[in-house]
């Protein structure tokens, strides 16, 4: 059976994503396209649970160590990227396998985007709120939580710089859904196994080096995207003396267990998303099996 033209496998941190889109890419003359806010970046390997040498030598991985903690690096700037990559691999008569647990990176490829020219910034934070939205853009305020304030920005920003409701201008986004056949797979597992595997996970790094490497980063002159990256943080508080090693990792799983929320929050507000919950007993070979029996 013919592949779609796109394939995605998505889902919180810790799902096993990775190693079931290895198996799913050797069996369908597939390549991986990295949907990850840390793996674009060169520095970060040990924080970033980077794919192995291993695995990049058996299936070609796109989109990763593509620039510097001392960038910036943004959905605009993916989306391009990817949309190169997707053309390269579809021209050479392969599938793109995109692969990660990063809801933006997937809406701006699926979806499109729209860019807002600088000097929308809006000074007065008593302006900032969910009620002045509701006036601006009342079909975005219905969509975003009273709680969520860096989305309650964007969109009143937005509709002051342009004019225009943040709701309608994303009516004119293009993207890539209903260009091509497309995929989406979201993986999940019970709420506890997910959280047991994040913190062996953080346990991991740290035995694999990740203060070392947090260490040499926080020299640099690290971009504001950068430091926002889950670690980088936790461990620089560390290193400046403001707490010990245990405090640390401590940070570093609940806020890892946070994102996982939040990325679960994410994916399930789109409807597109075939969902597979994943077993404890169930090895990535049988579920690449699942998948690739749903294409």
């Amino acid at each position: 059976m013919k592949d779609p033209a796109l394939i995605f496998i998505v889902g919180p941190t810790a799902a096993g994503k990775s190693e079931i889109a290895l198996c799913l890419a050797q069996r369908r003359n597939a390549e991986i396209i990295c949907c990850d806010a840390m793996q674009v970046y060169r520095e970060i390997a040990v924080a970033s649970d980077k794919p192995s040498a291993k695995a990049r030598s058996l299936v070609p991985h796109h989109l990763v160590d593509v620039v510097s903690v001392t960038e910036d690096f943004n959905v605009a700037r993916y989306r391009g990227l990817a949309a190169q990559a997707i053309q390269d691999i579809q021209k050479r008569g392969k599938t793109p396998l995109i692969v990660g647990g990063s809801g933006m990176y997937m809406a701006v490829l699926l979806d499109g985007i729209f860019e807002v020219k600088a000097g929308a910034r809006i000074e007065d934070s008593s302006l900032l709120t969910h009620d002045r939205l509701k006036t601006l853009d009342p079909q975005a305020a219905r969509k975003i939580h009273p709680n969520d304030s860096q989305r309650i920005v964007r969109a009143l920003e937005v509709a002051v710089a342009t004019g225009q409701p943040l709701s309608r201008l994303q009516q004119k986004r293009e993207g890539l859904w209903g260009t091509m056949p497309i995929k989406i797979f979201a993986l999940n597992r019970p709420r506890e196994e997910l959280y047991q595997r994040v913190e062996a996970r953080v346990d991991e790094m740290f035995t694999k080096g990740l203060v070392e490497e947090i260490k040499q980063v926080s020299a640099l002159s690290l971009s504001v995207t950068a430091r926002k990256l889950i670690g980088i943080p936790e461990v620089m508080g560390h290193l400046k003396g403001e707490y010990d090693l245990e405090r640390a990792k401590y940070l570093m799983k609940l806020n890892t267990r946070h994102y996982v929320k939040r990325q679960l929050t994410w994916f399930r507000r789109d409807k597109r998303l075939t969902w597979i919950d994943i077993t404890p007993d169930q090895s990535p070979e049988q579920v690449a099996d699942i998948i690739a029996g749903a294409l």
